[in-house]
């Protein structure tokens, strides 16, 4: 297969939830300009037109659609709607997510509770509804965004929040043990661990800690609005046909320091 087909979605259908702003939306962008009609979708509809008629510039198909992950109603609306559109889902990445900061004796037991829902439940249920069509197709890619934070201890002074690391150390593991599971029907599961982009979400923890971290990270630098696109279409596409389980870490080499 020539390279360029490696790296080709055309025609294929995706869903990014948390698509409206962020990595989510980076990732939906490198999507279209793959050649894949693109779902975005997350508990901001109005955000998500936005980025999904900057998709339809790209000169592709795309939907806008509400959704709370962790509702089992609304991500079963998403995949319906998405396949009475397309009639297909061949790619779906879980993005969504939520955090909480707050020292572990000082966590509220609610707020443990949504963060889990959002990034552990709601990727559940996503993949298991997703999952049901790719099954029926024997063929579909699932990407799950994890975070460096999943991968080891967080020094509390830059980053106190048990519950999201936590989450996200489930997702690593939910990753690797649907991709055993899976494997056999056709469907890939890997995860992208991002580490620290300038994002709404890391606003705050970026304000009080940038310094601290980029001195730990060896490249000296955070993620930018495209240090994304590449590994999620690497996983998207057919060039990672002989990878699944996997988790590509995204982080400026913060991880091996």
């Amino acid at each position: 297969m020539h390279i360029k087909e490696l790296f080709d979605l055309t025609g294929k259908v995706a869903i990014v939830t948390g698509g409206g702003r962020g990595l989510g939306q980076q990732i939906a962008e490198g999507f279209a300009e793959a050649g894949a009609n693109v779902v975005v979708c997350s508990r901001k509809l109005e955000a998500c037109q936005e980025v999904s008629e900057e998709l339809k510039k790209l000169g592709v198909e795309s939907l806008a659609l509400k959704c709370d992950v962790s509702n089992p109603e609304d991500v079963k609306d998403v995949v319906a709607q998405t396949m009475e559109k397309f009639g297909r889902i061949d790619i779906l990445v879980n993005n969504s997510g939520a955090s909480w900061g707050a020292p572990v004796e000082e966590m509220p037991l609610e707020a443990w509770h949504k963060v889990m829902n959002v990034n552990a439940t709601g990727t559940f249920l996503m993949s298991q509804e997703a999952g049901k069509v790719m099954l029926k197709q024997k063929s579909g890619k699932i990407i799950n965004i994890a975070s460096t934070a999943a991968l080891k201890g967080g020094d509390p002074s830059v980053m106190n929040a048990i519950g999201y690391n936590a989450s996200k150390g489930a997702v690593v593991s939910f990753t690797r043990d649907l991709a055993v599971k899976w494997g056999p029907h056709g469907i890939y599961v890997n995860a992208i661990a991002p580490g620290f982009f300038p994002t709404k979400m890391s606003k705050v923890l970026l304000e009080k800690g940038g310094d601290a971290i980029l001195q730990g990270t060896p490249l000296r630098k955070f993620g930018s609005d495209s240090d994304l696109k590449g590994v999620g279409l690497f996983l998207a596409s057919p060039a990672s046909d002989f990878v699944t389980g996997d988790v590509i870490v995204v982080d400026g080499g913060a991880h091996v320091k």
